[in-house]
């Protein structure tokens, strides 16, 4: 039986909001929100903290989640979510599945998990999936906190960008044009995250500051897990904590954890 194992990678010295895993949002910290909407996805066989900072360690013990300690020389997501894969403690076949659920995505939904994992799991030759969330507004669009995808016709991913993908005239975006996002929770079979952590930083991945390009720099590809737009917003610097307080009182799963 494949397994199903959830890191999520979390470290205290993000460059643009120092401290942001223990930021409170509506009273609780991100990382709290993070693990509490993950943990409502009911097929993991593990579902761990990764960090390298003692205050968020602390903070999982007291809360009983599952946490490992990573080295503090990591500087991409993904890199410290296959140290953490070698320390959790299971047997972790070639090709069960690894998912890294990002630290800041606190309105994340449990059916976003299983969009992820779907590709994986009706064609054997997917290897990595990205969740691609629609892009139905121009700000996001715009927004280069935000990564948009281009892919191929048979969803394999071509590109990420901080630029507005794919081109559209200015004023003219519509939905229809199909852009896309990536949300961050990411899909590997287990042998090929180590093929992403054996292969050296990229040109692409440091212009864009999104480690995936490093697989696209050398020939690899991710697959989308399309996603609908709903109203569920990343933290990545503290002004994006008003939008999201105020989105997440209207969001479904408010209150139920």
């Amino acid at each position: 039986m494949t397994k199903i194992i959830g890191i999520i990678p979390a470290r205290m010295a993000a460059s643009r909001f120092p401290g942001k895993p223990l930021h409170p949002i509506l009273g609780r910290p991100m990382i709290e929100h993070c693990f509490e909407r993950a943990k409502k996805f009911k097929a993991w066989d593990g579902l761990f903290i990764a960090t390298c900072d003692e205050e968020i360690r602390t903070f999982a013990k007291l809360k009983g989640y599952p946490v490992i300690m990573t080295a503090d020389t990591h500087t991409r997501a993904l890199d410290r979510v296959a140290e953490a894969i070698e320390k959790c403690g299971l047997d972790v076949d070639e090709n069960d599945l690894v998912l890294n659920v990002q630290g800041d995505e606190p309105m994340m939904h449990p059916d976003m998990i299983e969009a992820v994992i779907k590709p994986m799991k009706e064609r054997n030759h997917i290897h990595g999936t990205i969740l691609a969330m629609d892009i139905v507004d121009e700000e996001q669009y715009q927004n280069p906190d935000i990564l948009k995808i281009i892919h191929d016709l048979e969803g394999r991913v071509l590109y990420t960008s901080r630029r507005p993908i794919p081109y559209c005239k200015p004023g003219m975006f519509s939905a229809d044009l199909g852009a896309k996002r990536i949300y961050g929770i990411f899909g590997f079979r287990w042998h090929f995250l180590k093929l992403f952590t054996g292969l050296a930083q990229s040109p692409l991945e440091l212009a864009e500051a999104c480690d995936s390009n490093r697989l696209y720099d050398n020939g690899y590809h991710q697959y989308i897990a399309p996603y609908p737009y709903r109203p569920s917003f990343s933290v990545d610097s503290p002004e994006d904590l008003q939008r999201v307080e105020r989105h997440m009182k209207n969001d479904p799963l408010w209150g139920k954890y």
